[in-house]
């Protein structure tokens, strides 16, 4: 599934980012090398790390 369409990236993406130290969506997304832009997958996102950082 498609987290962020601005930059492509993939909820696989986010889920990995988060399990390697991404807190925020911001960090997760600098790790791939680019910045949010419109913040419309931000929630989702935010969603998704913390499911990440719970199941540790």
């Amino acid at each position: 599934m498609i987290v962020c369409v601005c930059n492509a990236i993939r909820e696989c993406d986010v889920r990995k980012a988060a399990r390697e130290g991404a807190s925020c969506p911001t960090s997760a997304y600098r790790s791939f090398g680019r910045k949010p832009r419109c913040g419309q997958c931000f929630s989702f996102a935010k969603e998704l790390i913390a499911a990440e950082q719970n199941a540790a």
